[in-house]
């Protein structure tokens, strides 16, 4: 048991030796091998020569769809529907026929004030013949000036009755044309909410159908009251004065909307509960894609970063605290890392305002393949031949 004890004592110092010679080796920079025992040649990686410009900076705001123009059908007289001349989900003029309301009654109406008419016609006819007579007759101070002037009174009443029944007349025709329940507006209407043979009321709260005008579509969502602030002091005027006009949709699949809107109004009070204002954009929509209701996403202009990069989403990572860094490759071919400043992500890139300048190259794959400090074999994406040919092996 001594001799086994002494042995192993006599033994630790190998042992402390071997792991001092691995701890030096691991802490010493790593020479890759080849197979041949020479050094091992760069490793190949993509890279893209990156260029400055200026973005054009946006807010993603949810919002939802909403129709130019909307207007219920609603009945203007009573009856009885006994006829619709639509088809649910059709295009429709202004002034087209949707509903008839049985008109006899207002037929009826209309007859009895033209008979009115006539007869107010004939009371003046008469009335204006005594006056003339009796004008005559004080001429020749036959007549007195009473009867004259009770003659010239009926007159004027006769008068005034005709326009009474005149009035009546239009009015019988008036409500004898609304039996024929004609388009508000130009638009789509929707399905029916009343069938053949229901009795309708003017005035009546429930809609006969919607009609909605869906071309141009308005699209409204939110800001913060913070911005808005922004805004009305001039600084947001000032920040957008080089930004693209046009907003951008996104639709509720995710895929981006063919056509670009325009921003036309702003509301002027905050939501007291949300403390946000709300937008109005507005949209072409000949293809009636958008619907009133649907959800949708915009990016709105905020501003413009001048002298920006606009750097693949694919070469930039996270460090582990959680900041943007990229691996550029230097006039050497030495990788570099740098810490970065993303403003935002347009597209499949990121704006980036500081760590990468114009001229960087950017490494966007084979990152696995080196580190900080090491020596690489660049080739720009696209290319067909490597940007620095691989040193031959020894």
């Amino acid at each position: 048991m001594r001799t086994k004890h002494h042995s192993n004592r006599d033994r630790a110092p190998i042992r402390v030796a071997a792991a001092l010679f691995v701890t030096l080796l691991m802490a010493s920079p790593l020479v890759a091998q080849a197979p041949g025992g020479g050094e091992r040649p760069p490793a190949a990686v993509t890279v893209v020569t990156l260029s400055a410009t200026d973005a054009t900076l946006t807010a993603t705001l949810p919002g939802r769809v909403v129709a130019s123009g909307i207007a219920e059908v609603r009945p203007q007289v009573d009856g009885i529907i006994v006829e619709r001349t639509f088809h649910e989900g059709d295009e429709v003029a202004l002034g087209d026929p949707l509903y008839t309301i049985d008109a006899a009654t207002y037929q009826a109406s209309v007859a009895a004030a033209r008979a009115q008419v006539t007869q107010a016609e004939a009371q003046l006819r008469t009335a204006t013949n005594d006056s003339k007579r009796l004008e005559e007759l004080i001429s020749r101070k036959i007549a007195s000036e009473q009867n004259y002037e009770t003659a010239i009174g009926q007159r004027d009443s006769a008068a005034a009755a005709l326009q009474l029944a005149q009035a009546q007349l239009q009015t019988a025709e008036i409500n004898l044309d609304r039996t024929t329940v004609r388009a508000p507006l130009s638009g789509y209407i929707g399905r029916t909410l009343t069938t053949q043979g229901t009795l309708v009321t003017s005035g009546q709260a429930q809609p006969l159908a919607v009609i909605r005008k869906i071309d141009p579509v308005y699209v409204d969502v939110t800001q913060s009251a913070a911005e808005i602030l922004d805004w009305r002091r001039g600084l947001m005027t000032n920040r957008l004065a080089n930004a693209a006009p046009e907003v951008v949709l996104t639709l509720a699949d995710g895929t981006l909307y063919d056509h670009h809107g325009l921003l036309t109004v702003a509301e002027t009070n905050v939501n007291e509960q949300t403390g946000v204002v709300t937008l109005r954009l507005e949209f072409p929509n000949p293809d009636k894609l958008l619907l009133p209701g649907m959800y949708v996403q915009v990016d709105l202009p905020q501003g413009v970063a001048e002298n920006v990069v606009l750097a693949p989403q694919e070469g930039v990572s996270y460090d582990r605290r959680g900041l943007p860094v990229a691996m550029v490759v230097n006039a050497e071919n030495v990788v570099e890392q740098r810490d970065l400043e993303v403003l935002q992500a347009r597209g499949s890139d990121w704006i980036v305002r500081s760590g990468l300048s114009a001229g960087d190259r950017l490494i966007v794959e084979g990152l696995q393949k080196t580190a900080p400090g090491a020596t690489v074999a660049p080739e720009e994406r696209g290319s067909a031949q490597p940007a620095a040919a691989p040193a031959d092996a020894g």
